[in-house]
């Protein structure tokens, strides 16, 4: 092909149409991509800026995934830790219900005092219910000489030395209230130096001096000196109604040794030989009966021996006649259990077993934190900055949150049958509650601190974003005046280019 030969002028604006198309084409890209640094040879360092906080943001962007699920693990467990906390709660109802009920079953029995008589000892026992399988007998009748009535004695310790001279200060002193035979109004007894009179001008006096000054303040012979030396305090009367109460004791300023404390002691019927108990000796035997105590309670219904079952289970009565008299013979009767405990503790056991099915069901994502599982979040691209998530007891050691954590154990009929139990039950749970109550709050204290890390990386990932945008992105307002001048300039090169073109065909005249 020939060489073609362009004149200056042509040639000039040539180049300038060319140079307008480059830029026009750089113009159509921004206004295309809407960035002003497409590459690295639009600008190497913004480009490279960009891509590195672009890249900054991206990272950070997928942390927040594995955090918005940590959000929802807590969640989960905090949803958990609620059902199990009204559990509790609903347990403690149950506990309280059964300390409120108190319908106990009663029977009544007759004394058959012919068939009991006086020729063998026959006793009347109770087994099952509370007592267990091992009978507890009572004696119903007496077969020896019998027993004078006894009075109510609060027996002494031993006597070492009362000083109520303190060192020269003569101000010590003793001082109890003292009620005789279930007196309404105590007598208050104060002994002090003063009280010493024509005993002895020193400072200590003996067991039976200070024995006779008590019987001189309260009026009549209730104390004496027992074969051990120290002091005892006895009613003035014999017999079950006697009784002998010292309260509020206290001996001040060195005035200590007497041997004598808080006490309390009734005394015993008269037994007369060869005969059948009454129904008031036999209710005071059963209820005095440190094995039935708390277990079975009598009482005298209108001349009958009315026993009852301080339980859940069924309590049977030996030495009952079938016509439902005590006899003392090889008969039974039996009494039915409290129902309404009984039933309570179903409903505790079924409680109890839903605690620990909410703890197995508080998982997301197949992380549990109720189950001990431990939740690991990281909250930069760098991994410098993480927080472990992990439910812990009081000495900060990993456990899982259930019924053996909180010390709840399942229960049988027997737990509820005294109130002793049930408030041992009671202060189990609150102390479980507690432990809930501090694991929620800390479960509260993660989820804040994972929810302003999550705000904190969504307003970083935003600031990084927009930074890369400050350094790449066009203005299109700007790159629309460029297109528009660059247009003109180019339809003013073309004319140019047309004259010049006109220019170089003058020659043609001339042929």
């Amino acid at each position: 092909m020939p060489e073609v030969n362009l004149s200056k002028a042509v040639r000039s604006n040539l180049l300038s149409l060319q140079s307008t198309a480059a830029s026009m084409a750089k113009t159509q890209e921004r206004l295309a991509t809407g960035l002003k640094v497409n590459t690295a040879l639009d600008n190497p360092t913004n480009f490279f800026t960009a891509a590195s906080l672009n890249s900054r943001a991206s990272d950070m962007a997928n942390l927040l995934d594995s955090m918005s699920n940590g959000i929802k693990t807590i969640e989960a467990a905090d949803n958990g830790l609620t059902s199990i906390t009204k559990t509790v709660e609903s347990m403690q109802s149950a506990l309280r219900q059964a300390r409120q009920d108190k319908s106990f079953k009663t029977m009544s029995y007759t004394l058959d005092t012919a068939a009991i008589g006086t020729a063998t000892a026959k006793t009347l026992s109770f087994e099952g219910g509370a007592v267990g399988t091992a009978p507890v007998s009572i004696n119903l009748n007496t077969t020896g000489a019998g027993s004078a009535a006894t009075a109510g004695t609060v027996v002494g310790g031993a006597f070492t030395a009362v000083d109520f001279e303190n060192g020269g200060a003569n101000d010590g002193t003793i001082s109890f209230d003292l009620a005789l035979d279930g007196a309404s109004s105590p007598t208050s007894v104060s002994i002090g130096f003063a009280d010493l009179g024509g005993v002895a001008d020193t400072s200590a006096v003996t067991a039976s001096e200070l024995a006779g000054i008590i019987n001189t303040k309260v009026g009549s012979t209730v104390a004496s000196v027992n074969g051990s030396g120290g002091i005892d305090i006895t009613s003035t009367t014999t017999g079950a109604a006697s009784e002998v109460e010292i309260t509020n004791f206290t001996a001040t300023n060195g005035a200590t040794g007497s041997g004598l404390a808080d006490g309390n002691d009734l005394g015993d019927a008269a037994v007369a030989p060869g005969a059948v108990k009454t129904v008031d000796a036999l209710v005071q035997e059963i209820n005095s009966n440190t094995s039935l105590k708390d277990k079975i309670r009598a009482s005298n219904d209108n001349g009958k021996l009315r026993i009852e079952n301080l339980s859940t289970e069924e309590l049977t009565v030996n030495g009952i006649s079938s016509s439902g008299q005590v006899d003392g013979g090889a008969g039974t009767g039996d009494i039915g259990g409290n129902t309404v405990r009984k039933n309570l503790v179903t409903q505790f056991n079924e409680l109890r077993d839903q605690l620990d099915k909410f703890a197995d069901d508080a998982s997301f994502n197949g992380i549990n934190l109720l189950r001990g599982d431990k939740l690991k979040l990281t909250f930069n691209e760098t991994g410098t900055s993480t927080i472990d998530i992990q439910a812990k007891n009081e000495n900060g050691d990993p456990i899982a949150i259930n019924n053996t954590t909180l010390g709840i154990e399942h229960v049988v009929n027997s737990d509820f049958d005294a109130d002793t139990k049930l408030d041992a039950k009671l202060e189990i749970l609150g102390s479980a509650l507690g432990k809930l109550r501090s694991q929620a709050s800390s479960f509260g204290s993660n989820l804040s601190i994972v929810q302003n890390r999550t705000d904190f990386t969504k307003n970083m990932i935003n600031t990084l974003e927009t930074g890369a945008a400050n350094l790449t992105l066009a203005d299109t307002n700007e790159e629309a005046a460029n297109l528009l001048a660059l247009q003109t300039r180019q339809q003013l090169s073309s004319t140019a280019l047309s004259m010049a073109s006109q220019a170089d065909q003058a020659v043609l005249r001339l042929f």
